[in-house]
């Protein structure tokens, strides 16, 4: 419905929750994808905990996050991008794309953004930025761990035999020589 590869809502799944419908926070987030109220209510989420709401609510929420990504950000670090929007929020992201341009990196490359990440965390950083201080180093290793979670999945799937073709017509008589 939203255009996100399953497996990798699957990913997103498993780090936010180890896909635990009642799983919540000592933050007060919720669910299998671990929305917060706040963006359950954007989303119309009435139950946070419902798997299906959720996993629903986490993909559109995550296709709103690569949506808001830069055009000039192409894949594969659009998707890494929008995993560290989900985690961090898009504000603190667009704080660290002002980092990378302050290092004169390159702001659409996850590498230099995922380098800068941590900086968020740091007085020095954080306070000439409009949205302020963020633990920098958590969307890290949350991308990471979900790039990890999401090459394992494509692997094993990747491994699948696909069904085999039915036979038409399986009442036919066999043929003779």
């Amino acid at each position: 419905e939203f255009g996100v590869d399953w497996r990798l809502l699957a990913a997103i799944g498993y780090q936010e929750s180890h896909w635990r419908a009642n799983a919540v926070s000592p933050t007060g987030v919720r669910g299998i994808m671990m929305l917060t109220e706040a963006t359950a209510d954007y989303l119309g989420i009435e139950d946070r905990v419902d798997p299906q709401s959720s996993i629903f609510g986490g993909a559109e929420y995550f296709a709103r996050q690569t949506e808001r990504v830069p055009d000039t950000v192409d894949e594969p670090d659009r998707t890494w991008m929008a995993l560290a929007a989900y985690n961090i929020g898009f504000n603190h992201l667009k704080d660290v794309r002002t980092l990378v341009e302050w290092q004169d990196g390159d702001p659409d490359s996850w590498i230099d953004t995922s380098a800068a990440l941590p900086l968020k965390a740091q007085r020095k950083w954080y306070t000439q930025l409009p949205y302020g201080y963020a633990r920098g180093w958590e969307p890290v290793l949350y991308v990471n761990n979900i790039r990890a979670y999401y090459n394992i999945l494509k692997w094993l799937t990747d491994q699948e035999e696909p069904p085999e073709a039915e036979l038409a017509d399986e009442d036919e008589p066999e043929e003779t020589a």
